[in-house]
Parts: C-alpha cells; structure tokens; sequence
C-alpha cells in the first residue's frame, strides 16, 4: 500500500502504504474644534497622509503574514508533521484507500519504533514511494512466518512467541513461510491485509533511517477520525 502526499499549494501527493490573521490599523484624524475652514485643512492633510500609510502598510502587513505563516508552517510540515492520503488495500481493515493521514516525524528522534506501530517509510527499490506497514519485529528479533502464524524470538523469549493480533479478523492467516533475523537497526514490517500485502515477507527488513515517521491521526473521514494507537502483545509486549 502507497501513501500520497495531499496536494498543497506547492506540491501533489504519492503512496504507499500520506496548514493568523492581519491586524492593521491607521490612525484616524483627531477631531478640532476650531473653525470650518481651519477643520477642512486638516482633515484634508490627515486623509491625504493616511492615505500614503494604509498602501505602505498594507504591503508591510502583508509581507509580516506572508512571514510568520512561513515561519510555523516550513517547521511544522518538514520537521514535526506531514499529511499522507492511503492508497491501496494492504492495511485493510484498519487503514483504508483514500483515507488521509497525519505522520508525527518527530517523535522518532527522541525514541525509537514499538511493536504494532503503524509507519510510513520509503520504499524499498522504489525512489518517490512511500509504504504503510505496521512495525513486527523489533532490531535482535527474530520473526518466523510458518502456518499462517507468526513467531517472534529474541533474547528474553529464545523459543518464541506466537504473536496475538488484536486488531485482525481471528480468522486472518498470515501467508509465506520465513525466517529473518533483525539486525541492530533493522525492523520487520507486516501489511494488516497479509494477503494482499507486499511487506517484509518479500523485501525483507526495513532500516530506521527510511523511516519518515509514525501514522499519528487519521483525519479522514470524519466518522474515523481521531488518534492511532499502538495496541499491546500479551507475552512479548511492545
């Protein structure tokens, strides 16, 4: 499954399995009490002035807009969040085609992926290509698909543990029959739709440094939208 980055207004989206307000002010001519002709002269003078400053102004409120807006949106969209539209089946039945997607890139420079994350990475082989898969095996794992299971080894459980899949139909099988041992930043990624998923099964591990950054808030639709939790493996925990 592709992700596409949504269209903005510099650029338009590709998949995988992926936005103040001026104030102005010009000062209004103070009122004189004296008489008509002396009040004509100095509204005439004020107005004339004023006018001067509210072009002037104008194109400095403008650039002050144009300014900070850049100034929140560049580190927010490059550094701390991007939008992704889900292309494709392969995370069916949790992530469906169409739906939109905010990435949360930061967190992954402080800590490093749990089990059951949902990421998006760059695509093996494939420049310009975004996947989403959801994170098995973590780096010094070992993970075995055998029988439509899989089986997850490492130093604290030598003989494995069969992984329980809360968020997959109990009759979902995952197809293939392999072993692959993870290394020091390698992590194994899985589709939810194993069977119509190209994953880890076919392209092996993935590097954390393809790694853009954790499937945070489903925006879309409305009637799913809210936050992306990891959910919990009894046993081998996250």
């Amino acid at each position: 499954m592709d992700l596409r980055k949504p269209v903005s207004s510099q650029s338009r989206p590709t998949d995988s399995d992926s936005t103040s307000s001026p104030s102005s002010g010009a000062g209004a001519p103070s009122a004189s009490r004296r008489s008509g002709k002396g009040n004509a002269s100095t509204v005439a003078i004020a107005a004339g002035a004023g006018a001067g400053l509210t072009i002037g102004g104008f194109f400095l409120e403008l650039f002050k807009i144009i300014l900070l807006s850049l100034m929140i949106i560049v580190p927010v969209r490059y550094f701390l969040v991007q939008p992704f539209f889900v292309k494709g089946d392969s995370m069916e039945p949790n992530f469906s085609n169409g739906q939109y997607l905010l990435i949360d890139e930061l967190s992954y420079r402080f800590g490093a992926p749990e089990r059951g994350d949902v990421i998006v990475f760059h695509a093996p082989h494939t420049a310009g290509t975004f996947y989403i898969k959801r994170v098995i095996g973590l780096p010094g794992d070992t993970v075995e698909v055998k029988d439509g299971e899989v089986i997850v080894k490492n130093d604290a459980f030598p003989r494995g543990v069969e992984l329980e899949e809360s968020y997959l139909p109990a009759s979902l099988k995952t197809p293939g029959s392999t072993v692959t041992q993870l290394g020091s930043d390698e992590y194994y990624v899985l589709g939810d739709n194993r069977g119509q998923s190209s994953d880890s099964r076919v392209f092996g591990p993935i590097r954390e440094s393809h790694i853009v950054g954790r499937a945070w808030v489903r925006g879309w639709p409305v009637a799913n939208a809210g936050s992306i939790d990891a959910p919990d493996y009894p046993f081998i925990g996250n």
